[in-house]
Order: C-alpha cells, then structure tokens, then sequence
C-alpha cells in the first residue's frame, strides 16, 4: 500500500535526509508531496558551467548537488514535487519506473485539462508532445538502488518561471521551451491550486 504524504514547504537538504531514511530502512512504499525554497539540484553526469547561468546564491537559491541521473533543475515555491520511494524489481530498471511517473502525471494533467505525453528523446512530461511546439511541463530525475527508488519529479504549477528560463538550462535541454499549469490553463481563463494537483496527482499514484 503506497503511503501518500503531504509535507507542505520543506528545505531540500532537509527533504533528502528524509528521503535518505525511508529509502536505507523498510520496505514501505512511499511518496512525499511538497514544495521547496528556491534551490538548483544537479545529478551525477550534469554540466553545471554550462547550465548553471546564475549565482544562485544572487538569487536566493542554494545549488545542491545529489545523486540521482539527469541535469540541473530547479525547485521552487508554486511547483509539486514528488518523492516515490518504493521497492520496485531491478530487472526491469530505471527506465520502467521512470515511466510509471510519467504515466502518473500524464493523467493527472488529463484530469485537469491538459493533454500531455512523452517525448521519445527525452524523459519528463511535455504538453503538445507531438505537436510543433513541445513544451515541458515536468521534469523526472531517480535513483534506483537495491530495488529501492528515491527522488522523483517536478512539476510546474505556478512557480516563476524566470528560474527556469533564465537562470538555468534546465536538465540540460536548451532547444525546447518549459510551461507551467497557470501558463496552460490561462488562455481558458482557469487556474488550480498547488493542493488541488497535489489532491489528483496523490489520487492517481495510489491506484
């Protein structure tokens, strides 16, 4: 049984030791839900002088560097992120998990009026994926370990944009533009609340 958690507005640093905890002891399947202060995390392989186009601490941010595949990113107030921490067969690796949350959020922006998808050269979540202009609206970053998972996603709710536009390049992918649900859903004149998706995004991870 998955255990679904809303933390609210947590540290990184202080998240990832939480993280670290339920992912070295149990075997419980979890998924934390929260929000960050303004941080830049990158993985392993990530190339921050090539990204990275800020001084992070010039613009309130911590740049924090965690193991876990992908590039830089970012997270902010106004973007859900998501933490699966599960025990999941390594034979089937990285990859089938990294799908099983896209999946999740995939229909969770269905739910909310946004069609969504993949895109094959890159992981995440895009909005118009095989339209003319993809736009990415989730970024996906794991580990997976021992049969055990940690890290997860972002989504963009209604962050500022500006840190993602202008301060990085995010995971590395500087030929397709971000969105976010506020920039999505405003030509219709609608906008949701970060509990709201955390409520859809929960409710779709459980089944």
């Amino acid at each position: 049984m998955l255990r679904v958690r809303w933390l609210g507005r947590v540290p990184y640093r202080e998240a990832l030791a939480l993280q670290t905890a339920l992912f070295r002891h149990g075997r419980e399947a979890h998924l934390l839900l929260l929000e960050h202060p303004h941080v830049f995390t990158h993985g392993r392989r990530a190339d921050v002088s090539a990204n990275l186009r800020c001084e992070p601490a010039a613009v309130g941010a911590e740049l924090v560097a965690v193991d876990r595949g992908g590039d830089i990113t970012y997270h902010g107030p106004g973007q859900l992120v998501g933490y699966p921490i599960l025990s999941v067969d390594n034979a089937l690796g990285a990859a089938a998990h990294v799908a099983d949350i896209e999946q999740v959020l995939i229909d969770s922006l269905a739910e909310l009026g946004i069609a969504a998808g993949r895109l094959r050269e890159y992981p995440g979540v895009w909005v118009d994926a095989e339209g003319p202009e993809p736009r990415k609206i989730a970024a996906i970053g794991v580990r997976l370990r021992h049969g055990r998972t940690m890290h997860g996603f972002a989504l963009n709710v209604d962050p500022d944009m500006d840190y993602l536009r202008r301060h990085i390049v995010p995971c590395g992918i500087s030929d397709r533009p971000v969105t976010s649900l506020r920039e999505e859903l405003a030509p219709a004149g609608r906008n949701v609340s970060l509990a709201d998706v955390a409520d859809v995004v929960a409710r779709h991870a459980a089944r």
